[in-house]
Parts: structure tokens; C-alpha cells; sequence
């Protein structure tokens, strides 16, 4: 990860600063003490100092990313107790003591939806565990290059279609629960035929599905986006599929952004990511978008305020409702978030 010296190199006045925005995606870890992980802490002042550089950030949805599950118990079970942590830094913040911020408003888990309909009784215990809870990420991105890693849940091939994953995907509606789809982005087809098979089930796209730039993928950005620009125009007919806007600077992208000796200004972002995102909102619409942080995986290339700072630079031609749907409504309203803003 990235120092903060690093991303001091860069600094910006902030555009817009009293826009309210509800951050929809966001992880917190401490992998300090793991053996398989790079040591790393991603926790509550963590997030402050990064939430509190300048932008209106009123509330923030946790991201599954396997942290805290429980040591013991049963297996599958495990994962509730990241709930329970995210729940805990959900109550310091609810507190006040921390500022006017509500991070963890809403919490997004992990539940093995390969268990087909034994997942139930997973879903229940994440439920009971906090009212917060919203629904579940299983991450399904996979890909036959050993050069692109897959995703941490260990997916197989084709996983979305799997008579099994689809027995478990259905317990999500029975409870009123969201999914949250992370793939890479030859899977967009997969994730479509998912969305139709159960369109009142509302799924939540990230990252734009994945777009690849490492390994086969490295030195093919144009072919790629036309594949993208027609795989996403398809999913954009699914009523039911809500995109967030934001996981497009990460490493896996190919944009090469953490490698440099000095990060980019939000007017060298904006320019790079520009047509990604508004091709995504000419398909989906203001009323379904939703911009994200992806922190702090992001910050591998960027500083908060700067990624932040970029996003308005792309939405600076639209109207001051739109930029409150796309900052703060629609994840508000998707994730049922209780900002303090009249929403949801």
C-alpha cells in the first residue's frame, strides 16, 4: 500500500465540497497478524482521516472482504462475525463521537451461495446479527489466466450459472436481500443471464465489471472497451442490476496509476476513466448509478479527496438532482441507509 507521503504529492482544492455523498463501497481490515496476507490496517481512523479530507461524506456501506470472520464454530457461519465487527464500528459511529458521519450504515457480507438452500440459516444469522445488514457479496470473478488473480472466495468457472449457486442466490429474495456481483469483465454475460433469471432480485454491478488490462488483457484497451461497451449495453436492459461507479484504478485495470513516483491529479483521472463512466450512466441512467471509493483499494493510486475530486469532474454537466442521485440518493435509497438526510 501506498504511504501518505506518496499521496501528499498530490493535493487539490476540494470541487463541490458540500455535496452529500453516501459512499456505497468500502472495506476495513487488519491483517497485521495473518500469515497469508501482507501486513496492512484499513480500520475506523483509517477511514475517518480518508472520509474527512475535505468531502461531504455523510455515510459509507461496508464491503464484505473477509475480515474478522470468527475463529471458530461452524464453517459456514464463520463470515457473520465480520458482520458483527462492522456492526461494532457501525455503533462507534452512531454515537456521535466520531463527527456527523455514519460509516457502516448499511453492511454488505459473505455467505456461501454454493450451499444452495442451506444458505438460508447463514443469512438469517448475518440478519440477526445487525439490523444494518443489507445483503451479500459473493465475488464470482474468475479467469483461465494464471497472470489475473481470481477472486478471494475462490470461484469456479462459470459459477453464476451453477444449479447449486442459483438454489442459494434464490434464498437472497426470499429475504429481501441485495447482491453485490464482482467479476471480471468477459463474465458481464454471465452476471445478464443471472439478472434475467431473477429479475426481481435487485444485484448491485462493481468496479464496471472488472475491466482487465494485466496479463493477456495488457496492450488490448481498445478492443476490450468495445467488448465492454456491448456487454454492459446488455445488462443495462436488466431493470433490476444497479451499477457503482468507481474500482476502475486498481492494478488489475491495467491503467499502471500505483507505479508511478507521484500519483495523478483528479484532471489526469477524470481524463483516463471519463468514458467508462459515462457510458455506464448514458445505459443505466442517474436514477441507477451510484459513485464508489473501492477504498481503501484504490488507494493504491490515488488519495480520497483526489478520487473523489474526479468523479465530479465527470459529472459536472449534470443537473444538481441528478448529482444528488448519483453522490448520495441511489445508494441511500438501494442500500436503505439512514444518513440523517431524509433518505431513504
Amino acid at each position: 500500500m501506498r504511504t501518505t507521503e506518496w499521496h501528499e504529492q498530490v493535493t487539490e482544492a476540494i470541487i463541490e465540497p458540500h455535496l452529500p455523498i453516501c459512499d456505497p463501497h468500502h472495506h476495513l481490515w487488519d491483517t497485521t497478524g495473518a500469515s497469508h496476507h501482507p501486513a496492512h490496517r484499513y480500520l475506523l481512523d483509517e477511514l475517518l482521516a480518508d472520509t474527512g479530507s475535505g468531502h461531504n461524506v455523510v455515510a459509507t456501506v461496508f464491503m464484505e472482504c473477509m475480515a474478522m470472520y470468527r475463529c471458530d464454530g461452524p464453517k459456514a457461519l464463520r463470515p457473520v462475525g465480520e458482520t458483527e465487527f462492522a456492526n461494532g464500528v457501525a455503533a462507534m459511529c452512531a454515537s456521535g463521537m466520531y463527527g456527523a458521519i455514519r460509516a457502516c450504515a448499511a453492511i454488505v457480507g459473505f455467505a456461501d451461495l454454493n450451499l444452495g438452500a442451506a444458505v438460508g440459516p447463514v443469512l438469517d444469522a448475518h440478519a440477526a446479527a445487525s439490523d444494518r445488514f443489507r445483503g451479500i457479496r459473493h465475488a464470482c470473478a474468475w479467469d483461465p489466466s494464471s497472470a489475473v488473480k481470481g477472486s478471494h472466495t475462490n470461484p469456479t468457472e462459470r459459477m453464476l450459472a451453477d444449479k447449486t449457486f442459483r438454489e442459494g442466490f434464490a434464498e437472497l429474495g426470499q429475504r429481501g436481500m441485495t447482491f453485490d456481483a464482482w467479476l471480471y469483465h468477459p463474465q458481464i454475460p454471465e452476471l445478464t443471464e443471472l439478472a434475467r433469471a431473477f429479475p426481481e432480485q435487485p444485484i448491485i454491478f462493481d468496479h464496471f465489471g472488472g475491466v482487465l488490462g494485466i496479463g493477456p488483457y495488457a496492450g488490448q484497451r481498445e478492443a476490450i472497451l468495445r467488448y465492454w461497451k456491448k456487454a454492459v449495453a446488455e445488462l443495462a436492459t436488466c431493470p433490476n442490476v444497479y451499477p457503482k461507479l468507481g474500482g476502475l484504478v486498481m492494478p488489475v485495470n491495467g491503467f499502471g496509476f500505483h507505479k508511478a513516483d507521484k500519483p495523478p491529479t483528479s484532471e489526469q483521472l477524470a481524463a483516463v476513466t471519463r468514458d467508462y463512466y459515462l457510458h455506464m450512466i448514458d445505459l443505466f441512467g442517474t436514477d441507477r448509478c451510484m459513485f464508489e471509493s473501492n477504498f481503501p483499494v484504490d488507494k493504491r493510486s490515488c488519495s480520497y479527496a483526489v478520487l473523489w475530486n474526479s468523479f465530479k469532474r465527470i459529472a459536472e454537466g449534470c443537473s444538481a438532482e441528478e448529482k444528488a442521485a448519483l453522490f448520495h440518493d441511489n445508494a441511500a435509497r438501494i442500500y436503505s441507509v439512514c444518513s440523517g438526510m431524509g433518505v431513504p
